[in-house]
């Protein structure tokens, strides 16, 4: 299976068939991901599959290429807020990020957006300041991407879907 909307409505694919869907994307652009996106899963019984969404994930906002908040998160009260990763990714997540809120919040930008070669392509890739992690993302149209989180010590990549 190489559709990306044939799998997102068969609710689950293998990590093979996700990288196959990946590779099959136009590459994007630093320009093209700029602004706020809404992020889902797209399962492929990694892991790390539901974990994000539980503590109430909600996306990821692009301000420039130099100015990115990779983890935005549900406050509970119908709005979000800005978390930083190394601090959320310290400690195993449990329940709803908001009930630690004052330990995770900030408003300091915590990555960074790139022009990487990976798996034969060069697309954008969004570049952790202080996690050994890349996300990259392939274009399914003007409004959704595929991303997939390459972390040092994953043996698997995590997929996700953002939209605008």
């Amino acid at each position: 299976m190489t559709d990306f909307h044939a799998a997102l409505a068969k609710g689950k694919v293998s990590t093979e068939d996700a990288l196959a869907i990946f590779d099959a994307l136009a590459p994007t652009t630093p320009d093209f991901m700029r602004g706020y996106w809404e992020g889902s899963p797209f399962p492929t019984d990694h892991p790390l599959d539901g974990a994000l969404e539980a503590t109430g994930w909600k996306g990821k906002r692009f301000d420039s290429e130099d100015e990115v908040y990779p983890l935005i998160f549900d406050d509970g009260q119908g709005g979000t807020f800005i978390v930083q990763p190394g601090k959320f990714m310290g400690k195993p997540a449990q329940g709803k990020a908001f009930e630690r809120r004052a330990e995770l919040e900030t408003d300091a930008p915590a990555a960074r957006l790139r022009m990487v070669q990976h798996r034969g392509v060069v697309t954008t890739a969004m570049v952790y300041d202080d996690l050994p992690i890349i996300d990259l993302f392939k274009k399914v149209d003007v409004k959704t991407v595929l991303g997939v989180m390459d972390m040092r010590g994953l043996p698997l990549p995590y997929f996700f879907v953002l939209r605008r």
